[in-house]
């Protein structure tokens, strides 16, 4: 892509996260973007149809984002939960989706804010769901050999990853990208109760 092109789509979106965090996302109109960004409503709609398509495009770039993350990392993570010599251990993949969380971390917080697009966190919840039960290279767990339905499961581990991230974001990100996946990884792996001290 043109290096003009990729200097003026990181204009516009972070115009329309500085609009967000100032007013929400429903009052933004396309010429206050194009105010913030310093660019002419031609060269918007150039790019995007309207402040809709443009938070669809922005969140389809972290899902493909995040899909690489999983595709890349998952294969991994049954060996590594055989491996496991300390419950706490951080999976790799966790470290990879937080150091990603870290570096898009202004976009993230807004978009994950009752400021932001509430249809966000249904999509990666349904992300979530593809990548435990539907992508080929990712999914390895069966549904047959579950012990709860798969929809309670798939929103339990979506709610909770999702309830952490906003956690880390909204307090300020004063942990790394590695302790919280090393928090995360122990909640997920050992269970709430073991987190909480009340299971050995």
């Amino acid at each position: 892509m043109d290096l003009r092109v990729i200097r003026t789509k990181e204009a516009i979106r972070n115009a329309l996260v500085e609009l967000i965090e100032e007013k929400g996302f429903e009052p933004i109109t396309v010429k206050d973007i194009t105010t913030i960004a310093k660019i002419n409503r031609g060269t918007f709609y150039s790019h995007y149809q309207d402040k809709f398509d443009l938070m669809t495009k922005c969140m389809e770039e972290i899902m493909q984002e995040m899909s690489h993350i999983v595709k890349q990392n998952f294969p991994n993570v049954i060996s590594e939960l055989d491996k496991r010599f300390d419950p706490t251990t951080p999976l790799t993949i966790a470290v990879s989706i937080f150091e990603y969380m870290n570096k898009n971390s202004r976009f993230m917080k807004v978009v994950l804010s009752s400021k932001g697009d509430l249809s966000f966190q249904t999509k990666l919840k349904e992300f979530m769901w593809k990548s435990l039960f539907e992508d080929k290279i990712t999914s390895h767990i069966k549904k047959d050999q579950l012990l709860v339905p798969a929809p309670y499961l798939a929103s339990y581990i979506a709610s909770a990853h999702i309830g952490v991230i906003q956690q880390w974001l909204n307090s300020g990100r004063k942990e790394s990208p590695l302790e919280m996946a090393q928090i995360l990884s122990t909640i997920t792996v050992n269970g709430p109760l073991f987190a909480a001290g009340l299971k050995k």
